[in-house]
């Protein structure tokens, strides 16, 4: 017998129709909501937003808030049907706990970076910051004494911390055109 779920059926709704949920706990900063904002941009619109029949939010409120200030006026949406107030409360919870509660398995996650970065993806895209990407892609040999920035008789590596991202990108520019490999991150 086919299952049948409570929301399995996408259909694009204007972002003006939907309601958020008043006591949304999960929080969005400005630059949350650029980076989801820069996701959707890369990768477009991956998961739709879960609705109750009313058009309230029950999940994707960050993903609202990307849209609007991408300017995208429909989106994607999935309708949980049959829900009770206390399941719709209960899931607006679970939704943004449950990945939480998820784990990293760092060997692969240094690859799958590593890989990115040296193909030039953006790794600004993948939502981790730069500490996190430092930590993570480069032996934590790197960071105990100056003199280990060494990392093979081959390697040197020099991190520049630059407040302002012009002359960020200016510096990261200049270093490209001198044919250095440069890892860009913010």
């Amino acid at each position: 017998m086919k299952q049948k779920w409570p929301s399995d059926k996408v259909q694009k709704r204007k972002i003006s129709e939907l309601i958020p949920y008043a006591r949304n706990a999960r929080t969005h900063s400005d630059e949350q909501v650029s980076q989801l904002a820069a996701s959707i941009k890369e990768w477009g619109w991956t998961t739709p937003v879960l609705i109750d029949e009313a058009g309230e939010i029950i999940a994707g409120h960050g993903r609202v808030m990307a849209a609007r200030k991408l300017g995208i006026e429909e989106i994607p949406t999935m309708t949980a049907t049959g829900w009770s107030k206390a399941q719709k409360q209960a899931y607006v919870l679970a939704d943004n706990q449950l990945p939480q509660n998820a784990g990293w398995d760092m060997d692969l996650l240094k690859i799958e970076m590593q890989d990115l970065d040296e193909n030039k993806f953006n790794l600004n895209l993948i939502g981790f910051d730069s500490d996190y990407l430092a930590s993570v892609m480069f032996d934590d040999k790197l960071f105990e004494k100056p003199e280990n920035f060494l990392t093979d008789q081959n390697k040197h590596i020099i991190l520049v911390e630059l407040t302002d991202e012009m002359q960020c990108q200016t510096l990261y520019e200049e270093f490209e055109e001198r044919g250095l490999n440069c890892k860009l991150m913010s």
